[in-house]
């Protein structure tokens, strides 16, 4: 047994081994590395362990264990003695003692407010990585707080790792720089892992709704590591996914997982039968495979993985985690703010059952043949019948799509020196805001009365309606130069020319230009309701709290606005791939509501794979860009009204004018501050707009002449002023 002076040399022993490897909190152990100009990887070395293990130290995921704590320890501590921290400040208010007896003290004199700091940081271009160490944590700014989910301990690790391969190595990375270490050797062994012990995944965003499935995404090391090719060859590429051979595929056979009928291929799900309420499924994202569109999201599958991971994690937090593209995840989150069946009140027995969900699309879609005919597109089922090449007019058809219009300039146009483009920002996500759109199928009508709140396409003749004369208030009317003007029913800005189909929004912008309205007939929804302002307000808040992130605000006044939109992409390059993520989600999963055959054999007649899903609306789509359109069309009568000055050409969510001075300032009314009521606003918020580009009017001229083009629509080509090829309207 031992003595007592031995149990005290023991017990000393420890208390000085605890003295000497009391380690400092993770925050300053990392400003202590940076302060010394060290890397991970240099402090990995000397202390015999791995660079992702030191990220995990300074984060404080995890705890350095003997011996290698008693190295680290003593580093920190030689770091401390030539680093030390900085000396608190000393002009903090005292603290105030809970019981507080003493008389209250004089008030403070007051002192002048100290200056607001710029609206936005410095357009300095942030450095480009050239290690695969994890991203440092960035503040996060008040907005971004605003959108940030509470952390669900199911899912503490982030909805999202990107899992790369070095040295024989495999490591995850995830959201907020930590790195795990993966065990996994093969795909199906990578599922198991990120299932059981990943701590992926993110919560429901409705009470009805399924938590999102953990997303996986592979580099081309972690593909080579897990014998998957790096890159698909033409026949794979072409069919979208790896043939049914391969042995990865085999694999997961084996280990008695399934893939959905899309395959091995970019977006793969790998899944097993849910049990209960129990699900099993791992998205995976390949962007080698080109998952991730450099349309929308840039050069993202270049970055190095905790770049990559920082880019989708912030996507994924703001939006949802990606399902695929940006289309198909835009359309995704319409369901996910809206499932179809939600859990019905207990029964007599005390057991729910999944029952509709009031205000959502439900769960079967709607039959092909009960659709009306107007509002389908060519080779619909519903069309079988219809000589093979008939084409339809806007009687028969639902022609509702965004402007493509220009005009020639005027004389006194041209003596104006420059052509600003102004660009509607979010323009059809403002215009999903607030619309009423059907649910579920329509009733046929014969000679209805118009009812601006009941969705649904009218054929309608619009052809009276005069633009010289209009209503823009009340009981005011006022005159235009409708020669100046594109019309409001029709994409292309010509007048119609009888009977044609419109969608709700169309015909009631020509009441409210002042003219009667009277329908012959009519496909209307009276189960109806606002499906898509979650929808909206999701995308809407992911949009404003990037773009706060990168120095523009929602409350700018018009100068500082256009100051901090000056560069704002080179503030942080990465932030600036999500915001071209979420407007092509807005963009991409609205077109989706009216998805085409593509391949698959498909003949013209036959249904195709779309057209199973709830989610296939193409009335609901029309309906959005209608009301788009009209809503730009309103702002621009509105400012010809006031100022006398018409568009020269429109583009979607893009008009352009003539103005004396390069810049929105110079044309855009604006008093004491204040902007014209109903017309254009410079803002950062869905539905205002912001400067998308100036050339000069002799520009313009010489860019018509060449192509003898008079109504060449400058709009297209006005960001950069380069036009490469005559304007064929794609």
């Amino acid at each position: 047994m031992p003595t007592e002076n031995e149990l005290f040399n023991a017990v000393d022993a420890l208390l000085e081994q605890v003295a000497q490897d009391d380690l400092p909190p993770p925050a300053e152990r990392k400003r202590l590395r940076e302060a010394a100009g060290l890397s991970q990887a240099q402090v990995a070395k000397v202390t015999a362990t791995r660079r992702e293990a030191v990220g995990n130290w300074e984060s404080g995921k995890t705890e350095p264990r003997p011996p290698q704590r008693a190295a680290y320890a003593r580093l920190l501590d030689g770091l401390a003695a030539r680093f030390p921290a900085p000396e608190p400040t000393t002009d903090s208010e005292p603290a105030v003692p809970e019981t507080f007896t003493a008389p209250a003290p004089p008030a403070a004199p007051s002192v002048p407010a100290a200056a607001k700091p710029p609206a936005h940081p410095s357009t300095s271009t942030r450095p480009t990585s050239t290690s695969r160490r994890p991203a440092a944590k960035k503040p996060v700014t008040k907005t971004a707080q605003s959108t940030a989910a509470v952390t669900d301990a199911r899912f503490e690790n982030g909805p999202l790792a990107v899992v790369d391969c070095e040295d024989e190595q495999v490591s995850a990375y995830c959201v907020g720089g930590l790195v795990l270490d993966v065990p996994a050797k093969s795909i199906p062994a990578l599922v198991d892992w990120t299932l059981r012990e990943a701590k992926l995944g993110a919560p429901k965003l409705s009470g009805p709704g399924k938590d999102a499935d953990p997303l996986i995404v592979l580099t081309p090391s972690a593909l080579e590591r897990y014998g998957l090719p790096v890159t698909l060859t033409e026949e794979e590429r072409l069919a979208g996914r790896l043939p049914e051979g391969h042995k990865v595929i085999k694999q997961l056979v084996r280990a008695e997982w399934k893939l959905t009928k899309r395959g091995f291929g970019p977006w793969a799900r790998i899944y097993r039968p849910a049990t209960g309420s129990e699900r099993a499924c791992v998205q995976l994202c390949i962007p080698s495979w080109n998952a991730l569109d450099t349309r929308h999201w840039g050069e993202a599958g270049q970055l190095p993985p905790a770049e990559l991971a920082r880019v989708l994690g912030v996507y994924a937090s703001r939006v949802m985690t990606p399902r695929g593209s940006t289309a198909v995840t835009g359309l995704e989150l319409m369901t996910a703010l809206h499932p179809a069946t939600r859990a019905s009140e207990p029964d007599a027995t005390g057991k729910r059952h999944s029952e509709h969900n009031p205000g959502s699309l439900g769960k079967d879609a709607i039959d092909p043949m009960n659709w009306p005919p107007c509002e389908v597109p060519d080779g619909h089922p519903v069309l079988k019948d219809m000589p093979r090449f008939h084409v339809r007019g806007p009687a028969e058809k639902l022609f509702e799509e965004a402007y493509d219009w220009a005009r020639p300039m005027t004389d006194a146009e041209c003596t104006l020196r420059h052509l600003v483009g102004i660009d509607v920002n979010m323009a059809f996500a403002a215009g999903a805001n607030g619309l009423n759109v059907g649910l579920g199928e329509a009733t046929h009508v014969k000679s209805p009365v118009f009812d601006p709140k009941l969705p649904g396409s009218w054929l309608v003749d619009l052809s009276h309606v005069d633009l010289s004369k209009v209503k823009v208030g009340k009981d005011k009317w006022v005159e235009l130069d409708a020669s100046l003007l594109p019309s409001p029913f029709t994409p292309k800005g010509e007048r119609p020319e009888g009977p044609a189909w419109y969608a709700t929004p169309t015909v009631a912008y020509a009441v409210e230009l002042g003219y009667e309205v009277r329908p012959t007939e009519a496909w209307v929804r009276y189960e109806n309701g606002r499906y898509l302002d979650g929808w909206y307000n999701r995308l809407r808040d992911a949009y404003l709290a990037t773009m706060a992130d990168l120095g523009v605000d929602a409350d700018l006044a018009p100068a500082d606005f256009l100051a901090a939109m000056d560069g704002y992409k080179a503030r942080d390059p990465e932030l600036a791939i999500v915001v071209s993520a979420v407007k092509a989600t807005v963009k991409g999963g609205l077109g989706k509501l009216r998805e085409r055959p593509r391949g698959e054999g498909w003949r013209p007649g036959e249904p195709w794979r779309a057209l199973s899903r709830p989610t296939w609306r193409p009335d609901i789509r029309a309906a959005v860009i209608s009301r788009t359109r009209i809503n730009l069309h309103r702002k621009i009568v509105k400012h010809a009204a006031f100022t006398g000055q018409y568009p020269i050409a429109i583009l979607s969510d893009c008009v352009v004018y003539a103005a004396g001075g390069p810049t929105p300032l110079d044309f855009l009314p604006y008093r004491e501050g204040k902007p014209l009521p109903g017309g254009f606003k410079l803002g950062i918020n869905p539905g205002l707009v912001k400067w998308e580009g100036t050339q000069d009017v002799l520009w313009g001229e010489e860019v018509r002449e060449r192509f003898t083009a008079p109504e060449l629509n400058l709009a297209r080509y006005i960001k950069d002023g380069t036009v490469t090829d005559v304007d064929n309207g794609e």
